[in-house]
Formats: structure tokens, sequence, C-alpha cells
């Protein structure tokens, strides 16, 4: 297994623009002065040993230098050594709506990015608890079975999009029955079910489902998202329309999720922008019975960041041994020279 210690540190390649900038503001400037002195042509036959692509050269290492550091600093590792180990936590399915209602835009910038969002930000905060996703439309597919690899789920969670749903439609049932049936048979006791939705059930009986989940001992905790006042549907450039050309408001069916909560002893948060709702359903959740799970990890990394210093090592060597002039010595041989001659 591949990863970073560190990823924060490549928010500093944002340095790598700015130097750029400065060089071209630096050439600029150059040329600026030699502009002064005459014609740039005739300032070129009178001084034949400068090399305008040399200082090129320099900022490429340069440039490459700077990234094989910051790649260094973010710690790149190799996992080298599997380990089971044995963890207590919860099995929990996050079954997301991506009918084309969740693009509407009450919440900002609408509905499905918001849940994108929250569910990035659960992830980044699970330790041992297992996370499978379904998603659902008109039908409804298991998208990611249950892993404690949340990097994994993290790519799969920003993949989400409405076309990944050929029907259309929002079948709450069918994602609920889909989700008990995704659960490992390890996990009996210790099973939830996030529900996010806007609510509005066009395809069956979603409370029957939620019912036959009770009965396994499965909590579903649902999660509204929208508002009741409703919005349009966005399609192109225009909003979606029944067949009467009337604009399709999408409402927040509130009695729905709540009724499922209830059935399975979960409980319904309704979405805001400032919160999702993740955080409350989880210290929710933290009060479930743990399983035990057998599970295998990295429990070895090897660091492989000395191979990236010493590649930006040599690229800061060639930048400071390449002269800004010409080498007469080497000049035959045409290294930095440019189609134009320079």
């Amino acid at each position: 297994m591949f990863r970073f210690a560190h990823p924060e540190y490549f928010w500093l390649l944002a340095v790598i623009p700015l130097l750029i900038l400065v060089y071209a503001w630096s050439a600029w400037r150059r040329r600026r002065r030699l502009e002064r002195f005459g014609d740039p042509v005739r300032v070129s036959v009178l001084v034949p040993d400068a090399s305008p692509g040399r200082h090129f050269t320099k900022l490429v290492f340069l440039l490459a230098a700077v990234s094989l550091i910051v790649v260094a600093l973010a710690r790149p590792q190799l996992g080298s050594k599997l380990k089971e180990v044995t963890v207590s936590g919860i099995e929990m399915m996050l079954a997301v709506d991506v009918s084309n209602s969740m693009l509407a835009d009450d919440f900002e910038p609408n509905r499905l990015e918001r849940t994108k969002y929250a569910i990035g930000r659960l992830l980044e905060g699970l330790r041992q608890d297992r996370v499978g996703l379904v998603v659902f439309a008109g039908d409804a597919y298991v998208q990611l079975p249950i892993t404690s690899d949340y990097r994994t789920a993290m790519g799969f969670v920003r993949q989400i999009t409405p076309t990944m749903v050929s029907r259309q439609g929002t079948a709450i049932g069918a994602a609920i029955d889909l989700s008990v049936s995704a659960f490992s048979s390890e996990s009996e006791g210790s099973r939830v079910i996030i529900l996010i939705t806007d609510g509005e059930n066009h395809e069956d009986d979603a409370l029957a489902a939620a019912k036959r989940a009770a009965e396994k001992g499965i909590k579903i905790y649902t999660i509204g998202i929208g508002t009741t006042e409703g919005k349009p549907i966005p399609m192109g450039d225009d909003v979606i329309r029944d067949e009467n050309g009337e604009m399709v408001v999408s409402h927040l069916d509130e009695a729905t999720l709540r009724n499922i909560a209830l059935a399975t002893g979960g409980a319904y948060i309704r979405s805001s922008n400032q919160s999702v709702g993740l955080t409350e359903i989880i210290s929710k959740i933290d009060e479930t019975e743990k399983k035990e799970f057998s599970t295998q990890m990295f429990d070895e990394y090897d660091e492989q960041y000395r191979l990236f210093m010493a590649s930006a090592l040599v690229c800061v060597l060639l930048g400071w041994l390449i002269m800004t002039r010409k080498n007469r010595l080497l000049a035959r041989f045409n290294i930095f020279q440019s189609p134009d001659g320079n």
C-alpha cells in the first residue's frame, strides 16, 4: 500500500506559480533594461555570451527541486508488512440518494455536493468502524462493500453523481433492503444504516422495508437534506418540468424520514447549510454496542522520501552548475542553444 504520511504539505506546491510569476517579471525587467541601450537584436550582437535559454533551464531545475522537496516532506511510504488486528467498532452503511432532485440548490452548491462534503468529513473522523456505500434513485446499487479502508471510501464518495443510476426516482425501500443485505456476517447486533435523502419516495414502501430492518436489529438514522419550501431541479440551462410544462419543485418529506427512523429505534435529523447532520448522528451511533472485527492492516511502512530528497539535491546542483552565460569551451555542443540561436 502506498500512502503519504503528511499530505497536508502538498499545499506548499502553491509556491510554484509564484516562482513562475517572479521569473516572468524578472525576464520582463531584463528586456526593459536592454531596450534602454538600443534595439534588442543589436544589443544581443554586442553580448554574444548572453543566454536567455539558460535562465529558463535554471528555473526548470528550481521548480523540479521544489516539487521533489514538497513530495519528500509529505513522506511517501510503502506498506511493507500486513498484520491481522482485532478492532472494536460498528458497521455503518451510508445510503445516499443520487436522484436528480438532489441537484436542487437550496443547499450550497447543491444537496448532493453538500452531502458528499459531509461524508468526507465523517470518514476523516472514523477510526475503527467499518463503512459501506449504497447509492439509489429509481434503483439501488452497492457502490462500495463494507470496508475499513477510509481512503478508498473517500475515492468512491467523490465519484457519486446522478448518472450512476440510470432509472430516475427515489426507491428508499430498495436502498434499505440492499443495505441490510450488504452487511458482513460478523457484525450482527452492531449495524446501522445512515439514510441521506430529500425523502420524496416515489417507488416502494419504505416504511415496510424499515420494519424488516428493525426485525434484524438494524437501526436506521435518517438525514433530511433540503427545505420544506422546495427548489426547482436544474437540468442543463433549464429546470425539470412535468408533462404540462410546469416547473417541478422538490420538497423535503420529513414525515417519511421521521417514521423510518422511529420504526427502527434510530433518529431523524434535518440538515441545514451549516451542518448536514452527520456529526449529530455519529454521536448517537456511538451509543450502539460495538463488535470486535478481525482485519488486516499495514503495520510497517518503508519511507521513500530519501529518493525524492536526493533527486531534489541533484536538480539544485545542476541548476547551480548552469551558468547564465555561454561557456566558450562547451559552445560547440550547443547544449542550451534554442532554434533562434539563443
